[in-house]
C-alpha cells in the first residue's frame, strides 16, 4: 500500500484541507498507516497533479485562504484497482519485541520499565479509539450502526485499531508478570 491510497481513503468522507487531513491521520488513519503532516501535504500535491483529487481555494476573511480537496472519479477508480489487487501479508517490525527476544541476556528491569510505558501508551490509544467509535455511532448500538450506518469503513478500521492496542496492552502486562516472576524465582531484584 502506498500513502496515496491511505490519503484517498481518508478523503472519502468529504472535502478536507491539508491540515484537517493531517489531523485525521493523527486520530483515525494512524492505526493502520502512519504519516507525518509534511508527507500528507506532499502526497496531496502529487494526487492533485495526477488528477486523483481536485482542490479548490476557499477565501477566508480573518485567516489565510485554504485549499479543500476531494476525491475525483479517477481517484475512486484508483482505489477500486487497489482494492481489487491481491493483498500482501502484514508484518510486525518493533524494537521492543527485539529487546524482549533478548530478555534472557539483558537487564529485565529495564525491559519491565519499557513494557509499562508501552502498556500505558496502548491504554491511551484504547481510550481514544473508544471515544472515536462512540462518536461515529452516536446513540446507536454497535450492531445497529454496523447494519445501518452510512459509512462503516472508518468504524471497522477503528475497531481493528482498538483490538490491536488491547492486544498490545495485554501482551505487555503478561510479559511484565512473567519477567517479574522469573526475577523473583531466581533471586534477582
Amino acid at each position: 500500500m502506498a500513502l496515496r491510497h491511505a490519503v484517498l481513503a481518508a478523503l472519502l468522507d468529504g472535502e478536507f484541507s491539508g491540515y484537517q487531513l493531517a489531523k485525521s491521520f493523527d486520530l483515525g488513519v494512524a492505526n493502520f498507516w502512519h504519516a507525518q503532516p509534511q508527507q500528507v501535504y506532499a502526497e496531496l500535491a502529487r494526487l492533485e497533479t495526477d488528477g486523483l483529487i481536485a482542490g479548490r481555494e476557499v477565501i477566508q476573511k480573518s485567516r489565510p485562504n485554504k485549499r479543500l480537496f476531494r476525491v475525483t472519479e479517477a481517484g475512486l477508480s484508483q482505489l477500486d484497482e487497489f482494492t481489487a489487487a491481491s493483498e500482501k501479508p502484514s508484518f510486525i517490525r518493533d524494537d521492543l519485541l527485539v529487546k524482549v527476544q533478548a530478555a534472557d541476556h539483558v537487564d529485565a528491569e529495564t525491559l519491565v520499565v519499557q513494557l509499562r510505558e508501552r502498556a500505558v501508551l496502548a491504554q491511551t490509544k484504547i481510550d481514544l479509539f473508544d471515544t472515536l467509535l462512540r462518536g461515529m455511532r452516536g446513540d446507536r448500538t454497535e450492531e445497529e450502526f454496523l447494519r445501518h450506518g452510512d459509512r462503516i469503513g472508518p468504524y471497522l478500521t477503528c475497531m481493528r485499531g482498538l483490538a490491536f492496542e488491547q492486544g498490545n496492552r495485554d501482551w505487555c502486562e503478561h510479559t511484565i508478570t512473567v519477567l517479574n516472576e522469573r526475577r523473583q524465582a531466581h533471586g534477582q531484584r
